[in-house]
């Protein structure tokens, strides 16, 4: 299972800059394996993303914004629900990852 990151390497938004270095910074830091997906550089990426972030996640212009999150092909989410599963430790339950012992996904896991 590989997460990708669709993100935007040319995006004139500071806003968009900076919810894509909060998403890649905590991924690096917690050595979860990603590969960044450039939507700027790559009408392919950006394609793929439009296509298949679902319409219930969709904004009223249609048209999701970077960054938006996916295990392998199955959709995770963007910016907000990755920022409130962080907030509640449960980021690995988010991504669809096992996740690592001692880790506070895991103790949430363990006591349900």
């Amino acid at each position: 299972m590989v997460i990708k990151v669709f993100i935007a390497n040319q995006s004139g938004s500071t806003a968009i800059k900076k919810k894509q270095q909060d998403v890649l910074g905590f991924l690096e830091a917690n050595k979860i394996d990603f590969k960044e997906m450039d939507i700027a550089a790559h009408e392919e990426n950006r394609k793929w993303m439009r296509e298949n972030v679902p319409g219930e996640k969709r904004p009223q212009n249609g048209i999701p914004l970077p960054p938006q999150i996916f295990n392998d092909e199955q959709y995770c989410g963007d910016f907000e629900s990755f920022f409130n599963a962080k907030e509640d430790n449960g980021v690995y339950a988010f991504l669809g990852l096992t996740p690592p012992p001692g880790s506070k996904d895991e103790e949430e896991v363990d006591e349900s």
